[in-house]
């Protein structure tokens, strides 16, 4: 019986994907095997002794201490693009809201006082302060082309919109994804330089924080518009703040209020509303308690942050799993321990990221204490589980 503890409300469809002949699942376990979150900052606690996978419903880790739990040889688990429709929508919702200028447009109307008729008067004649444009031909610069990245380009497309896009990690099967009408951008500044609009999904590491800031903002149309729905820092606020109130920017749209912004005229601030939606919550939770489900009962890693992709069907009566540091000989030390045992290996699979290393092996027999002891001692091995058939 595996234990997974939930550090936040998690949708009752995601759970239910755990097999409860095989699984106890709930906030209040000791000792967990796993634990599922979604916004809980997991730096403020210990690591459970006994723990094996985390798993984040959700996509960004910013909340999880990604780098200790590797060097323990525990896989973090997210899910990527489960909540992606629900931020591209919001994505396209703010495309229009600075289209059309319809914050201020909205308090204008809201404010209007007088009869019906005194109202429709006003109307004709305070109107044209809010006139906007229309989105075919304008040019959307998409910043970070993952599956959140890749679905509002394509949203652009469908709009009208000329899509400029940049990534530089961008994967192979990413760029399959990824429409050829989608032109290419040689870098940021190059892309910043092209937009009208300019969309950020990225995660916030080093290389991504303040990507807008006092002098790319610089680099974009006095037209343009700005979008952040992916990490609050990603945009450096004061320079933002400052581009509009010189009339050098048009507006800025975000989903992480603070006072700097929350009553700024030619901004609009959300409550972190990207993925709240009951669909993308049951996506989330439903793609992490597989992941979960597959790492614990079968040693699988699919979609982990840390650690390599492997998926291996089952094949004889063990399998063992190895989180070990990416060294010289690892592999060879873990077979040569099974053979000096007089064990048959069936299937073994060994894969990098990095660092880290996983090694998965299937046997034609049990696997002695004695033998994984040994195996769970060597140098550079930071975690070993034996699984039976």
């Amino acid at each position: 019986m595996f234990k997974v503890r939930t550090l936040n409300q998690i949708s009752p469809r995601g759970l239910e994907r755990f097999d409860a002949q095989r699984f106890q699942v709930g906030a209040d376990l000791d000792d967990p095997d796993a634990l599922m979150l979604r916004s809980f900052n997991m730096h403020d606690m210990p690591v459970p002794p006994r723990l094996k996978a985390v798993g984040r419903a959700g996509a960004g880790v910013n909340n999880i201490p990604v780098a200790a739990l590797s060097q323990r040889g525990i896989p973090v688990f997210n899910a990527p693009g489960a909540n992606a429709n629900a931020v591209k929508e919001l994505v396209v919702a703010g495309l229009l809201i600075a289209a059309r200028n319809l914050r201020g447009a909205w308090e204008f109307a809201s404010g209007l006082e007088g009869t019906d008729a005194q109202i429709s008067r006003a109307v004709e004649a305070g109107k044209k302060a809010y006139a906007g444009s229309e989105l075919p031909g304008k040019v959307l610069g998409v910043v970070g082309l993952g599956a959140i990245g890749r679905m509002v380009a394509h949203a652009g497309l469908l709009l009208g919109m000329k899509v400029v896009g940049f990534d530089p990690e961008l994967t192979v099967e990413g760029a399959w994804q990824l429409s050829a009408e989608v032109q290419k951008a040689a870098s940021v500044a190059d892309l910043l330089r092209r937009a009208d609009f300019v969309s950020f999904h990225v995660p916030l590491v080093d290389a991504t924080r303040h990507m807008i800031d006092g002098k790319t903002v610089g680099l974009l149309k006095p037209t343009a518009t700005v979008l952040n729905f992916a990490r609050e820092g990603v945009v450096d606020d004061d320079a933002v703040v400052a581009a509009l109130d010189a009339g050098h920017l048009h507006a800025y749209l975000c989903d992480f209020p603070t006072n700097r912004l929350k009553n700024h005229p030619k901004v609009v601030v959300l409550p972190h509303l990207g993925a709240s939606t009951q669909e993308a919550e049951d996506n989330c939770a439903i793609m992490v308690a597989e992941e979960l489900q597959d790492f614990l009962e079968h040693g699988n890693v699919r979609n982990s942050v840390n650690f390599p992709e492997v998926v291996v069907a089952r094949e004889g009566a063990c399998r063992l799993v190895v989180a070990n540091a990416n060294v010289p000989n690892m592999v060879g030390q873990i077979s040569t321990a099974m053979a000096r045992a007089g064990l048959n290996i069936h299937n073994l699979v060994n894969k990098s990221r990095g660092d880290l290393a996983y090694t998965l092996v299937d046997l034609d027999s049990v696997l002695p204490d004695a033998v994984y002891g040994e195996i769970a001692a060597i140098p550079g091995v930071m975690s070993a589980r034996k699984i039976s058939a």
